[in-house]
């Protein structure tokens, strides 16, 4: 079992310890172009078999306990996760360094979906995962690479992003995606204000065939799912939880 601090213990226990499990953790060592890479990979040893699994993508301070304890809260629903390192071993910047680092990937959204596939990939070949059932999530910075990481036409079971970034394109680029979409977001969130909201329906709309739901909670600022931070909205995060396992039901059947 891994320690947390207590307001992450406290999120955790929100998802009870099923009768029987055994919740294993370890840290994973790959990489992307060169850089190393280190992520956390948690599953219930108890489960027998290939399993769905999820994708964990950090936010902007990088793969942190946070990250590790929303991996974990899934391993007790049975889910094998892993949270993803997408900025490379050791660099888990703070405050301005961390806007700084994150905007390189904003600017380089090529690179970003590497670092996603890299991540994928090490999910995908793991022996107890059902490839065919994966599913990507991510939050604040974390939530626009799972979007990003739905543009390049993965064959995900689904894409879910906790108040990330809306990054559209000029020109659109969504004729690639094939996986339900569900964008969960703070209706009092600066990052993304209502015109950022509807310049990104209007491109999801370029491709009709594309299944996505935009979910808004009122008085939600940015980050309103971290307990630790004074953006934390208790009666969103729980909503968009259970909207997320909503969603998981529907895609993961």
């Amino acid at each position: 079992m891994t320690d947390y601090s207590s307001t992450h213990q406290a999120l955790l226990d929100t998802v009870p310890l099923r009768e029987g499990a055994r919740i294993e953790s370890e840290r994973v060592h790959y990489d992307e172009g060169g850089t190393a890479l280190d992520g956390f990979l948690v599953a219930d040893a108890a489960i027998d078999g290939p399993r769905p699994a999820v994708l964990v993508l950090h936010d902007w301070t990088g793969e942190q306990e946070y990250t590790r304890v929303r991996a974990e809260m899934l391993a007790r629903l049975g889910l094998l996760a892993f949270a993803a390192d997408l900025y490379g071993a050791g660099v888990r910047p703070t405050g301005d360094d961390a806007a700084a680092e994150a905007g390189t990937y904003y600017g380089d959204l090529p690179l970003l979906r590497r670092r996603v596939q890299a991540a994928y990939d090490v999910l995908a070949s793991d022996p107890r995962v059902d490839p065919s059932r994966i599913v990507v999530i991510g939050y604040c910075f974390g939530g626009s690479a799972s979007i990003e990481f739905a543009r390049t036409g993965a064959a995900l079971a689904g894409a879910v992003s906790f108040h990330g970034g809306l990054v559209t394109h000029e020109p659109a680029d969504v004729e690639s995606i094939r996986t339900p979409l569900l964008v969960l977001t703070g209706a009092d969130d600066p990052v993304v204000p209502d015109e950022a909201v509807v310049a990104f329906e209007d491109e999801l709309r370029q491709n009709p065939a594309i299944d996505w739901q935009i979910v808004l909670y009122s008085g939600a600022p940015h980050a309103f799912t971290l307990p630790e931070a004074p953006s934390w909205r208790p009666v969103a995060d729980a909503r968009s939880w259970r909207a997320f396992r909503a969603f998981l039901d529907e895609v993961l059947g």
